[in-house]
Parts: C-alpha cells; sequence; structure tokens
C-alpha cells in the first residue's frame, strides 16, 4: 500500500501534467480529497516540489489556500545542479537529500548511479560518527562538494 505522502505527491504530479506544467491547488479540497488534513498537504508540498525539484510553489495570502504549481524546465543540468545546490541551504535531512536526488534523476541533471553515490555518502548510516545536532549540516556540505564536482566535470 502506498504511503500517504506518495500518494498525494501523485495527485498533484497528475494535476500539473493536466495542466500542462502549472497547477493551482486548493489546499483544503485537496485534502477531502486525499482525505487528510490541510497540514499534510502543505508538507508534500514543501518536501516534494522544491526549487530543487524543478518546481515552483507559491501560496496566495488570503486566497482561501490556493497555492500554484510550476514546473520548471531547466535549460541544461548545470543550471539544475546550482538550483539544487542554492536549494539545499545550509542543512538537509536525509529524507530531504533523497527527494532533491530523485528529482534530479527525474530530470535527467544526474545519473541514476550518480544519485546513490551521492546519497551513500549523505546517508544517516555514512554520517553515524557525526553527531545528530550537526549530521543535516555536515550532510548539506557533502552533498554540495559532491555536486560541484558534477558541474565541473
Amino acid at each position: 500500500m502506498a504511503r500517504l505522502v506518495d500518494v498525494i505527491e501523485d495527485m498533484i504530479k497528475e494535476m500539473i501534467d493536466e495542466n500542462d506544467g502549472i497547477a493551482t491547488i486548493n489546499r483544503s479540497q485537496l485534502a477531502s480529497q486525499a482525505n487528510c488534513v490541510p497540514s499534510q498537504i502543505t508538507y508534500v508540498l514543501s518536501t516534494r516540489f522544491s526549487s530543487g525539484q524543478g518546481y515552483i510553489v507559491e501560496s496566495r495570502r488570503g486566497g482561501g489556500g490556493q497555492i500554484t504549481v510550476t514546473r520548471v524546465e531547466f535549460v541544461n543540468k548545470f543550471e539544475y545542479l546550482k538550483e539544487m545546490i542554492d536549494a539545499i541551504g545550509n542543512a538537509v535531512t536525509q529524507q530531504q537529500a533523497k527527494n532533491l536526488l530523485e528529482g534530479a534523476v527525474t530530470s535527467g541533471a544526474i545519473t541514476h548511479r550518480d544519485g546513490e553515490i551521492i546519497m551513500s555518502a549523505v546517508s544517516d548510516r555514512a554520517l553515524g560518527l557525526v553527531e545528530s545536532d550537526i549530521r543535516s549540516k555536515v550532510r548539506a556540505q557533502i552533498m554540495k562538494n559532491l555536486l560541484l564536482a558534477l558541474i565541473s566535470e
């Protein structure tokens, strides 16, 4: 059985595909369709639809929970990887790293093998000796450096 976050992600992606790369979502209505609370929609949007994954998410103040999600087509892999590095910021969790890498593989910015290698290097298992309070910061630095290496190839 699919996890709820995966179901919500698929629903949003289907809406985007049906509308030529742009979907306007009403958070409450989508939550009702997915049989969840609106905060779960917000969680999926923030973890699965970031700029590093090829999306722009805009919420409208006072718009009754309306959110516009736009799929961005990147000109080349270097542009994508630069956006991805910006999206990583100063810290990144293992799940966020996984989501970013899956987006990069899907977009063709990196190979599946490169994604697996980077994920291995930044996994909680690989960083097990790093204290948990700084692990996300160390992960971000390693990930950015590996992506920079791919940019310079």
